[in-house]
Protein backbone atom coordinates (compact mmCIF):
# COMPACT_ATOMS: atom_id res chain seq x y z
CA UNK A 1 0.00 0.00 0.00
CA UNK A 2 1.15 3.62 -1.18
CA UNK A 3 2.02 5.59 1.55
CA UNK A 4 -0.59 8.25 0.71
CA UNK A 5 -3.32 5.71 1.88
CA UNK A 6 -2.28 5.93 5.12
CA UNK A 7 -3.80 8.19 7.66
CA UNK A 8 -6.00 9.50 4.96
CA UNK A 9 -7.86 12.97 5.34
CA UNK A 10 -10.91 11.43 3.97
CA UNK A 11 -11.67 7.59 2.80
CA UNK A 12 -11.04 5.56 -0.27
CA UNK A 13 -13.93 4.83 -2.62
CA UNK A 14 -13.66 1.02 -3.85
CA UNK A 15 -15.53 -1.33 -5.94
CA UNK A 16 -15.16 -5.18 -5.81
CA UNK A 17 -17.00 -7.83 -7.98
CA UNK A 18 -17.80 -11.14 -7.06
CA UNK A 19 -18.12 -13.64 -10.15
CA UNK A 20 -20.74 -15.94 -10.10
CA UNK A 21 -20.28 -19.58 -12.23
CA UNK A 22 -22.41 -22.65 -11.92
CA UNK A 23 -23.29 -21.60 -8.27
CA UNK A 24 -19.39 -21.06 -7.48
CA UNK A 25 -18.30 -17.83 -7.08
CA UNK A 26 -14.57 -16.15 -7.50
CA UNK A 27 -12.69 -15.30 -4.64
CA UNK A 28 -8.87 -14.48 -4.70
CA UNK A 29 -6.16 -14.03 -2.33
CA UNK A 30 -4.54 -10.70 -1.62
CA UNK A 31 -1.49 -10.34 -3.37
CA UNK A 32 -0.78 -6.54 -1.30
CA UNK A 33 -1.18 -4.81 1.91
CA UNK A 34 -2.96 -4.60 3.75
CA UNK A 35 -4.85 -7.94 4.50
CA UNK A 36 -2.19 -10.04 2.23
CA UNK A 37 -2.93 -13.05 1.68
CA UNK A 38 -6.42 -13.12 2.72
CA UNK A 39 -9.17 -14.16 0.34
CA UNK A 40 -11.32 -11.26 -0.90
CA UNK A 41 -13.21 -10.36 -3.80
CA UNK A 42 -11.10 -8.35 -6.63
CA UNK A 43 -11.42 -4.88 -6.57
CA UNK A 44 -9.52 -2.04 -5.76
CA UNK A 45 -9.99 2.28 -6.02
CA UNK A 46 -12.19 4.22 -8.11
CA UNK A 47 -11.18 5.89 -10.77
CA UNK A 48 -11.91 9.80 -11.94
CA UNK A 49 -15.08 9.35 -14.47
CA UNK A 50 -15.18 5.68 -13.99
CA UNK A 51 -18.20 4.34 -12.51
CA UNK A 52 -18.25 1.80 -9.51
CA UNK A 53 -19.56 -1.17 -12.01
CA UNK A 54 -16.86 0.18 -14.56
CA UNK A 55 -14.26 0.51 -12.06
CA UNK A 56 -15.08 -3.56 -10.53
CA UNK A 57 -15.13 -4.86 -14.08
CA UNK A 58 -11.50 -2.72 -15.08
CA UNK A 59 -9.91 -4.70 -11.50
CA UNK A 60 -10.99 -7.88 -12.42
CA UNK A 61 -9.62 -8.23 -16.15
CA UNK A 62 -6.69 -6.24 -14.34
CA UNK A 63 -6.52 -8.18 -11.65
CA UNK A 64 -7.32 -11.95 -12.34
CA UNK A 65 -8.07 -11.86 -16.72
CA UNK A 66 -11.75 -12.81 -16.57
CA UNK A 67 -14.81 -10.88 -17.82
CA UNK A 68 -18.26 -10.69 -16.16
CA UNK A 69 -21.48 -8.85 -16.54
CA UNK A 70 -23.09 -6.87 -13.40
CA UNK A 71 -26.20 -7.82 -12.43
CA UNK A 72 -26.50 -6.22 -9.26
CA UNK A 73 -24.69 -3.61 -6.76
CA UNK A 74 -24.94 -5.27 -3.06
CA UNK A 75 -24.48 -3.63 0.16
CA UNK A 76 -21.10 -1.04 1.04
CA UNK A 77 -18.60 -1.97 3.58
CA UNK A 78 -16.67 0.13 5.50
CA UNK A 79 -13.39 -1.27 6.21
CA UNK A 80 -11.82 1.51 9.16
CA UNK A 81 -8.36 0.64 10.85
CA UNK A 82 -7.22 2.70 14.00
CA UNK A 83 -3.51 2.98 14.94
CA UNK A 84 -2.89 2.40 18.43
CA UNK A 85 -3.55 5.99 19.32
CA UNK A 86 -6.81 5.77 17.89
CA UNK A 87 -6.10 7.83 14.79
CA UNK A 88 -7.40 6.45 11.43
CA UNK A 89 -5.38 4.20 9.64
CA UNK A 90 -6.80 3.23 6.72
CA UNK A 91 -10.64 3.93 5.54
CA UNK A 92 -12.02 2.15 2.43
CA UNK A 93 -15.78 2.36 1.43
CA UNK A 94 -16.23 -0.69 -0.76
CA UNK A 95 -19.39 -1.16 -3.04
CA UNK A 96 -19.13 -4.89 -3.77
CA UNK A 97 -21.08 -5.81 -7.47
CA UNK A 98 -22.44 -9.86 -8.66
CA UNK A 99 -21.46 -10.48 -11.80
CA UNK A 100 -22.12 -13.49 -14.12
CA UNK A 101 -18.85 -14.78 -15.48
CA UNK A 102 -18.40 -14.10 -19.07
CA UNK A 103 -15.37 -15.26 -20.44
CA UNK A 104 -12.31 -16.53 -19.55
CA UNK A 105 -10.14 -18.17 -17.00
CA UNK A 106 -8.67 -16.83 -13.91
CA UNK A 107 -5.03 -16.29 -13.28
CA UNK A 108 -3.04 -15.53 -10.54
CA UNK A 109 -1.23 -12.08 -10.75
CA UNK A 110 0.61 -9.53 -8.41
CA UNK A 111 -2.23 -8.96 -6.84
CA UNK A 112 -3.82 -11.93 -6.78
CA UNK A 113 -1.94 -15.11 -5.41
CA UNK A 114 -4.44 -17.27 -5.87
CA UNK A 115 -7.99 -17.67 -7.26
CA UNK A 116 -10.31 -20.37 -6.84
CA UNK A 117 -13.82 -20.51 -7.93
CA UNK A 118 -15.70 -21.41 -4.48
CA UNK A 119 -19.30 -22.66 -2.52
CA UNK A 120 -20.42 -20.71 0.18
CA UNK A 121 -19.23 -23.74 2.29
CA UNK A 122 -15.67 -23.79 0.94
CA UNK A 123 -15.45 -20.09 1.41
CA UNK A 124 -16.16 -20.63 5.10
CA UNK A 125 -13.38 -22.49 5.48
CA UNK A 126 -10.68 -20.09 3.94
CA UNK A 127 -9.21 -16.96 5.32
CA UNK A 128 -10.85 -14.30 4.47
CA UNK A 129 -11.71 -10.68 4.76
CA UNK A 130 -14.32 -9.21 7.26
CA UNK A 131 -17.51 -9.87 6.00
CA UNK A 132 -16.76 -11.51 2.79
CA UNK A 133 -19.52 -14.33 3.75
CA UNK A 134 -22.34 -12.02 3.77
CA UNK A 135 -21.52 -10.61 0.34
CA UNK A 136 -21.05 -13.88 -1.04
CA UNK A 137 -24.31 -14.55 -0.14
CA UNK A 138 -26.00 -11.60 -1.25
CA UNK A 139 -23.94 -12.34 -4.86
CA UNK A 140 -25.41 -15.43 -5.07
CA UNK A 141 -29.03 -14.26 -4.24
CA UNK A 142 -28.89 -11.95 -6.74
CA UNK A 143 -27.79 -14.15 -9.25
CA UNK A 144 -30.28 -16.82 -8.85
CA UNK A 145 -33.19 -13.94 -8.05
CA UNK A 146 -32.25 -12.98 -11.74
CA UNK A 147 -31.75 -15.99 -13.45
Amino acid sequence: MTESRRYPARPFLAASVAVVRDGRILVAARGGAPLHGLYSLPGGLVESGETLAESALRELREEVGVEAEIVASLTPIEVIERDAESRVRHHFVIVPHAARWLRHEPAPSEEALDVRWVTLAQAAELPTTAGLSGILAQALAALEGGA
